[in-house]
């Protein structure tokens, strides 16, 4: 691959310069791997080098696994995409939002005017919220004592809306909640319905939410990002004891094993030998559901966890079951229609069917959509592209 002295050149110099602490990159087609490269270190603290098979938190890159398996029940019947979702999930049956504060500080809540479905949840348009991007369900956490997601603690969803289903795109919790609706119709955990249905026809070893002994040899660090930008290791770890697996963002993999899951992406539905979802669902799954809403930045409201995010301000986008659909071709070279997302601690993917290509870059750097990982990733995207332009002349 022409482009692959490109991608080596500008991770090794991103790692060497201290830019990044580490980092592992892999590019495929349908058929076979065609980039791989780790560079810099695990973790600054202890000096380890990265290695291709180290064990990342992989945070909302979850959302796309769980979604696929929202959509496998959705195949057998046992889901609906448009019902009312609270049919399955009691607690979601007499959704509320929130309206404002009174003058107390308090919260003022009202019903919602209509009922949740699964294909809001997977949507993000149910109306539910991250504090980290939304002021208003932070001020909603602190006054009612609500705890934080990284309890694993039911508690933790029992929240309001921040406007009414169906009305407005908003990043959130949604994906939660669709790992509790695959629990609750297959009757499994959702650790053991991923693994039974997806992660084990797929050959994904490394995938889980709980860290193994195995995996834990090979956890990366993650790192924080200082005002003079420089790194430190920080003690961050996803609850490893929850009441709730974390459907949005609680799973820990390898660049490998990611890559495994949108290479099935790319292959409609197949993977390792297994069809695990049907070519048609495959191709809904990438379409824009959310009609006329668009996808909008994100501001922040919790530095230490993200920075204000906007990725490609200058295109409309849009959002399929469960995947930013980018409308135009990106600056990298990404076509039209290409599928993707990312995870808190700068891990990003990108599915392009029409390319059939697919990366996965994978960092543990807060806060999210840090400068230097966003230029490191838009080094291998650039690389991918022009090693795909090279093989074409060349042929």
């Amino acid at each position: 691959m022409h482009g692959r002295a490109q991608i080596d050149h500008i991770l090794r110099r991103a790692s060497d310069a201290r830019e990044i602490p580490g980092v592992v990159a892999m590019a495929a087609n349908s058929k076979e791997v065609i980039y791989q490269g780790a560079f810099g270190q695990r973790d600054l603290s202890r000096d380890i080098a990265m290695s291709l098979d180290s064990v990342f938190w992989i945070a909302s890159m979850t959302k796309a696994i769980t979604a696929a398996a929202a959509m496998q029940l959705v195949e057998q019947g046992k889901l609906s995409l448009d019902a009312p979702i609270g049919k399955v999930l009691p607690d979601l049956a007499s959704p509320q939002v929130l309206e404002g504060f009174g003058a107390d500080g308090m919260p003022r809540l009202r019903a919602a005017k209509n009922p949740i479905s699964l294909r809001q949840l997977l949507t993000h348009t149910a109306g539910f919220s991250y504090p980290m991007w939304n002021g208003d369900m932070l001020q909603y956490l602190e006054k009612t004592a609500t705890p934080s997601a990284r309890t694993g603690l039911n508690a933790s969803l029992r929240v309001p809306l921040m406007t009414d289903p169906g009305t407005r795109w908003e990043y959130g919790i949604n994906i939660d909640w669709a790992g509790k609706a695959v629990e609750a119709a297959s009757g499994q955990r959702l650790d053991a319905y991923l693994r039974d249905h997806l992660f084990a026809p797929l050959g994904m070893t490394d995938t889980a939410f709980k860290i193994g002994d195995a995996q834990r040899q090979r956890l990366v660090g993650v790192h924080a990002r200082g005002a003079d930008g420089s790194l430190t290791t920080i003690p961050f770890e996803v609850e490893q004891n929850p009441e709730f697996h974390a459907g949005g963002g609680g799973l820990y993999a390898t660049a490998a094993d990611y890559i495994k899951f949108t290479q099935m992406i790319l292959n409609k539905g197949r993977g390792n030998g297994n069809q695990v979802l049907k070519p048609e669902t495959i191709a809904a799954m990438g379409e824009n559901h959310i009609g006329e809403l668009n996808m909008t930045g994100l501001t922040s409201y919790m530095a230490p966890l993200t920075n204000d995010v906007d990725f490609f301000p200058d295109i409309v986008k849009k959002w399929g079951l469960s995947f930013l659909i980018n409308t135009a071709r990106t600056p990298e070279g990404r076509s039209p229609g290409s599928l993707a997302w990312a995870g808190l601690a700068n891990t990003y993917y990108w599915i392009d069917p029409s390319r059939d290509i697919t990366g996965v870059i994978l960092m543990q750097v807060l806060p999210f959509a840090d400068g230097k990982c966003l230029e490191a990733f838009a080094g291998f995207e650039r690389g991918v592209y022009a090693g795909l332009e090279a093989a074409q002349k060349a042929a």
